[in-house]
């Protein structure tokens, strides 16, 4: 696999959350808006890069590859969970409102599949230089899809679009104008669900046409 291939596969063949079905907890629990997500966003990407360096550079070592091999996991779990009450300090420190918001699915980073997954297959396999780009690659696509998910929920729940802070698009205008109003549902569980499950059923819809295209297109050439 080269380089632009490790890199895009986090958004599209091998997205966490569309494709993995992984981290689907947290994703559904915080993206009741915009804010949330990019703060998990953020977070995330802060863990997941710096653990796949920081593995990859113990697993370059042979003696030190050695040493933990037994306990690996273990030591997995430790490096995540350093870098996670770092996100969680820095975070209480400089965004009180946000970490508040956030809540326990902070701390969740450290258990997430995601994280320790990548760990395991793919950072105390390769390169530091790979593994920098994996965890780009997989930070970059769980936070494309959150935002997705919160985008769809914020403004179908409320009708704004939390960027940050009190940069708050109002676009209750738009629901106004077509004669209804937001549908709370959406901000709920349950309408989190829902809005996966659209997602997934789209997701799957596309690639089924593709494989039926493609299917044609091997029946004409013979």
């Amino acid at each position: 696999m080269n380089k632009k291939d490790n890199f895009l596969k986090g958004f599209i063949k091998e997205n966490p959350l569309f494709v993995l079905l992984l981290g689907a907890c947290p994703a559904l629990a915080i993206t009741t808006s915009l804010e949330n997500a990019l703060g998990m966003s953020l977070a995330f990407l802060f863990v997941m890069v710096l653990s796949n360096t920081i593995i990859s550079l113990i697993s370059s070592s042979k003696k030190l590859r050695e040493l933990i091999e037994p306990v690996r996991i273990a030591v997995y779990i430790v490096i995540i969970a350093s870098l996670v009450t770092i996100v969680e300090m820095l975070m209480q420190a400089f965004l009180p409102e946000l970490f508040n918001s956030l809540g326990v699915f902070i701390s969740l980073i450290t258990v997430n599949c995601i994280v320790l997954g990548r760990a395991e297959a793919f950072a105390s396999k390769n390169s530091v230089g790979d593994s920098v780009i994996d965890g780009i690659s997989m930070g970059l696509g769980y936070s494309f899809a959150i935002i997705i998910i919160s985008l769809i929920r914020e403004f179908l729940g409320n009708g704004t679009i939390t960027i940050w802070g009190n940069l708050v698009l109002d676009l209750n205008g738009l629901f106004t104008f077509i004669g209804i109003t937001p549908i709370p549902f959406f901000t709920t569980s349950a309408g989190a669900f829902m809005v996966l499950g659209l997602i997934l059923a789209i997701i799957q819809a596309i690639k089924n046409k593709k494989e039926e295209k493609s299917k044609e297109m091997k029946k004409e050439a013979k």
